[in-house]
């Protein structure tokens, strides 16, 4: 790599770790994923940093998301297990805010993998359902119903409890 490529991209890193690995994390749920499928895809970007033009941090996002995607569609994939509780235990904060963001972190990993990714680009990327249906490869009415079904399903899983406590 050319030593101008070489900074501009350990600048980029600098800059937008810290966005990069929250979406990482939101994706996969798990904070060991998270940083290897940001390496992963910095690794990537990093081979193609003089080929990259425009947003180089909108190409690290779409090299997140199809990667996220393809170990979604692997066979190996459902191999692991997350469990609500890891079995050294987690250490309770007496926050209400911080409860209410485990419940939700705990449900949205009860959501099947395609209804996460939807929530994901949707809500926390704030992406309009025609993108999320390009990223995903699918239609808009698809990206509507996993939308409204995960929503429900969350609501399910957490309750109105977040809603009365506030």
């Amino acid at each position: 790599m050319h030593p101008d490529d070489r900074r501009g991209f350990t600048e980029f890193v600098a800059a937008r770790s810290r966005g990069l690995i929250r979406l990482a994390y939101v994706l996969t749920g798990d904070q060991h994923a998270a940083e290897d499928l940001l390496q992963t895809a910095l690794v990537k970007t990093a081979g193609r940093w003089r080929a990259i033009r425009g947003d180089p941090e909108a190409y690290v996002r779409r090299v997140m998301y199809r990667e996220q995607a393809g170990l979604w569609r692997s066979p190996r994939w459902g191999r692991e297990r997350v469990v609500e509780t890891p079995p050294e235990g987690l250490s309770s904060d007496a926050t209400a805010e911080v409860d209410e963001r485990l419940a939700l972190e705990r449900a949205l990993r009860q959501l099947p993998p395609r209804k996460r990714a939807v929530l994901v680009l949707r809500y926390f990327e704030d992406l309009p359902e025609s993108e999320v249906a390009r990223i995903m490869g699918c239609s808009i009415g698809t990206v509507r119903s996993q939308a409204h079904q995960a929503v429900k399903r969350l609501r399910a899983l957490v309750g109105d409890r977040v809603n009365q406590e506030a």
